[in-house]
This record gives C-alpha cells, structure tokens and sequence, in this order.
C-alpha cells in the first residue's frame, strides 16, 4: 500500500494561526500576505527520534518526587527567584530587549554552574565562538566545563547535543535557530515555535536544564503574542535602561516556584553584580541625618 499524501495547511507568519487554504489575509490577525505554506507533519513523526520509552499511568503516591532533582545555581539571587534553584529537565524562557544583558547573565549563570562539575553547552546562535569567548573572558567564565557552539541548525545543535550530553543547554538566541525543513525565514512565528517544541522534547527526553534567549518587539512580545510562554516551565523577562546601572529579572511564570519576585542586578564592567538588598539602593540618595522624614513603603 503506497503513502498516503501529505497534506499542507497554510501558517501565517505574524500570529501562528493555521488555516487550510491560501488567503491574502490572516483570517486572525487580518495581515496581509503573511501565510506561507507548510506540510503538516504529524508530531509523532517530528519528534519520533526525541521520543524516550513509552510511559504507563502510575498512581499519584507511586511517582517519587523530591527536591533532589533541583540544584543550586551559584547565582544567589536567581535561584531564589526560580523557588530556590534550577530543576532538571525544565525549559526556561529569558526575554528582554536587545542588549539589556540577557546573554551576560547567562554566561555568568554558565560558569557558575560549570565550576559545580556541571557540563554546559551554550549555542551562541548570533556571534562566532571567538566573539563569545571575548565576552566570557572579560567576565570571568573560562571554566573547561563550559563549551561554545556556534550553529543556527537545529538538526546540527541536536547532533551536538546528543555527542556531549550536557546537564545544561542555553540557546542564544531562539529567534537566530530554525529547521531547514520548514519554508520560512529563522525568527518568524513558524520557526521559533517549531524550535521550542523540538528544545522542549529534548530537554524532557534527555533530563536537560534549557534556556532560550528571546528578543521582545516593539510591542514586548517574542516572535508574536504569547507564542512561547505556554510551552516553557518558566519565563523570565529583563527590564531596565541600558542607559543606567540596574536591571530588574521578572519572572511571570514559574511551575516551580513563584511568580510575584524580582531579582535585581547591576551592570559593571565585570558583568552582572546582584544587589541582595535593594532597599539601601532606592534610599541611596536620602540623606541619613535629615530630621522628621519617613520612609513608606509603597
């Protein structure tokens, strides 16, 4: 019995919607010539070679669970804005404007974590390794644990990833990385939710902490409105002027821990400095011997 024939739907490039025909505007998002046609390949066999053994219900009280699967950072401030640590298998989303410090972060983050005996593999998606290497060398993080790829294929990264089997994968940017078999360009909506899908079956398959850095818009979205929020475990989003010191992490969703923290960090020329009391930074400028004043929280 021969193939079946594949069938196509139509994607539209702005907000993900899928449609069955071509039209000259998202029936959604009403854009215009924003559909691109696409093969729709069932997920089984997009993530059949990620696919680990098949699992069996179990009862609730059967299912060992414990906080030994989650481990410290290094990084004070951030474990405790992640509920008290990184936990293994998750898929983190780190947003924020170009330039903000994301990638500084997280390659402080990386050395931390390698200095603890942890392999890291950080996808430099958007500068060359020796470019990265520049970087990380100014802020300290030369630690032999850490490796540097540069590769925007996804196809090439899994390769990799299967061949070093890291405890921690960070990819930089999401937006930079597609899939050679989908027909449209990297950072559109297709592509970086197809990207994601493939980080969040190898990061569950394999026991690996992901992170995935995400450029926002002009509207403070990434690559289209909550298009990836709702597959990660945990999202995270830098604010601050790149004008001034300070840089506020936000975290808005969190399955493992709360979602209602900051964590403050200041720019130096070290990289990111956390601020664990970030009260004495809003009263700096308050003079200490002015009599009758009153600090109120607000």
């Amino acid at each position: 019995m021969g193939k079946s024939k594949q069938k196509s739907v139509w994607m539209c490039n702005d907000c993900g919607n899928t449609q069955a025909r071509w039209a000259g505007a998202c029936v959604v998002c009403k854009a215009w010539n924003t559909l691109v046609e696409m093969v729709d390949t069932p997920a089984s066999e997009r993530f059949e070679s990620l696919s680990s053994k098949t699992a069996i219900p179990r009862r609730v009280m059967d299912v060992e669970a414990s906080e030994g699967d989650r481990f410290k950072s290094g990084l004070d401030e951030f474990d405790r804005l992640m509920g008290g640590g990184l936990v293994a298998g998750s898929l983190t989303l780190v947003g924020g404007e170009p330039g903000i410090g994301k990638s500084t972060m997280l390659l402080q983050l990386s050395d931390q974590l390698a200095k603890k005996g942890l392999t890291v593999l950080y996808v430099c998606g958007e500068e060359s390794a020796e470019q990265t290497s520049m970087r990380a060398r100014r802020i300290g993080a030369t630690n032999e644990k850490l490796f540097l790829l540069s590769e925007t294929l996804f196809s090439n990264i899994r390769i990799q990833v299967e061949k070093l089997r890291p405890d921690v994968l960070i990819i930089d940017s999401v937006q930079i990385v597609y899939k050679g078999e989908i027909p449209s360009a990297p950072g559109s909506v297709t592509q970086v939710k197809e990207v994601a899908l493939e980080c969040m079956h190898l990061s569950k398959g394999r026991g690996i902490t992901t992170f995935l850095v995400g450029h926002v818009t002009k509207s403070g979205e990434i690559a289209g409105p909550r298009v990836l929020e709702h597959l990660v475990d945990t999202a995270l989003y830098f604010e601050g002027d790149r004008q001034h010191g300070y840089r506020l992490l936000r975290s808005i969703k969190n399955r493992f821990g709360p979602t209602d923290d900051v964590a403050i960090f200041q720019m130096c020329e070290e990289g990111l400095k956390e601020v664990q009391n970030p009260s004495a930074v809003f009263l700096e400028q308050r003079s200490q011997g002015a009599p009758g004043t009153v600090v109120i929280p607000t």
